[in-house]
């Protein structure tokens, strides 16, 4: 049997990108938010965000948001957000000095339940420094909701890693007023290598972040805020530039092969055996497909199954943080619905040269008991 890998990354070729490394030999200008990462910014507002706020690119997605939660936090203690997300999340609260504080997700669409979100900011009340909610693989969220936060003095940093080319309904969606921190690894839809960018309709935010992003350079290169060194190259943004070019159709082709994986789904009747898909809105481009198995079964035992066929799976998140090392001791609410998905969470492979037939084999092996 042909070998199915998880992950299999295709980031454009050197040939797309050639015309603007000459561009980067001849302006001699190889970093520090040059002309060709102006561009790719500007280019991004005008496509993706309706040339509405701003955007700023940073090295990964982990700085976006440790740049965007140390700008944003107000005085507190606690980082709300799921533990189930990657560790990134907690991490980069823990880096601004803050303690994760967990809440469980929405047995729906799997995102942080706003209802517990909601209780937790009551009991917890300035103890909150930041709410940092994870857009649970590619998913939309509340917007709505989370700018009554903002209004409310609570600030927001949406990680939104997964989420670049996700649509809602096929409409621009209005520009968050808190930050949204989108991911450009290798391994997403979007995918350059390395690199991120941080998007917020606050053009004073951004412009901070940008800061932040260079050593907290002012105007005069003198440093009058806390940084780090935060940017991109010439080089990372001619490939997102070259990225731009094709983006549109790499979003089809994984919008594609998800209907190959809900039509495998629905013939293979596994919502009847007690399988569960992800509550999502608008159109996802995923990076991966997330299933979710009986509950009378756990995750591994499909992996475990699959991989003796030549088929890698994964499970994303499990464990989830709090069952981690480094963040089991934080603290949180019930995170009973948690545990659940975690244990019965499958990721299965969306690579842009998948085809149909190695879909169905995945979901029909899947089903085969």
């Amino acid at each position: 049997m042909k070998y199915i890998p998880f992950l299999k990354p295709k980031v454009v070729p050197k040939e797309s990108y050639q015309h603007y490394l000459e561009e980067i030999d001849a302006s001699r200008i190889y970093t520090n938010n040059g002309p060709l990462n102006r561009r790719f910014e500007e280019r991004l507002l005008q496509e993706y965000f309706n040339n509405e706020g701003a955007v700023v690119t940073v090295s990964n997605a982990t700085i976006g948001l440790l740049l965007a939660i140390s700008e944003m936090k107000r005085p507190g203690k606690y980082a709300l957000m799921p533990s189930f997300t990657f560790p990134a999340t907690p991490l980069s609260a823990m880096w601004c000095g803050l303690e994760p504080y967990y809440i469980d997700i929405d047995d729906e669409n799997w995102c942080m339940d706003e209802k517990l979100l909601e209780a937790a900011l009551e009991e917890l009340g300035d103890e909150v420094a930041v709410v940092v909610p994870y857009a649970t693989f590619g998913t939309h969220l509340d917007l709505a909701y989370y700018e009554s936060l903002l209004q409310r003095g609570i600030p927001v940093v949406i990680d939104a890693a997964s989420s670049f080319g996700s649509t809602l309904e096929e409409q621009v969606e209005p520009g968050f007023g808190g930050a949204t921190v989108y991911s450009f690894h290798a391994t997403k839809s979007f995918g350059i290598g390395e690199g991120a960018i941080v998007y917020s309709r606050d053009h004073t935010l951004i412009q901070s972040i940008r800061s932040s992003s260079n050593f907290g350079f002012n105007d005069d290169r003198e440093s009058g805020q806390l940084g780090l060194n935060g940017k991109i190259s010439e080089y990372t943004a001619a490939i997102g530039l070259a990225t731009l070019d094709v983006f549109q159709e790499k979003i089809k082709i994984r919008e594609r092969i998800g209907a190959w994986y809900e039509q495998a789904w629905k013939e293979q009747k596994l919502a009847e055996a007690g399988w569960r898909l992800q509550g999502v809105k608008g159109k996802v481009a995923y990076q991966f497909y997330p299933f979710l198995c009986p509950s009378n079964r756990d995750n591994m035992y499909y992996v475990k199954k699959l991989q003796k066929l030549g088929i890698q799976i994964r499970t994303y998140f499990s464990p989830p943080c709090h069952r981690q090392k480094m963040f089991e001791l934080h603290p949180r609410s019930s995170l009973k619905v948690t545990e659940d998905i975690s244990n019965r969470i499958l990721s299965l492979p969306v690579w842009e040269d998948i085809e149909q037939e190695q879909v169905q084999l995945i979901v029909r092996h899947l089903a085969d008991e």
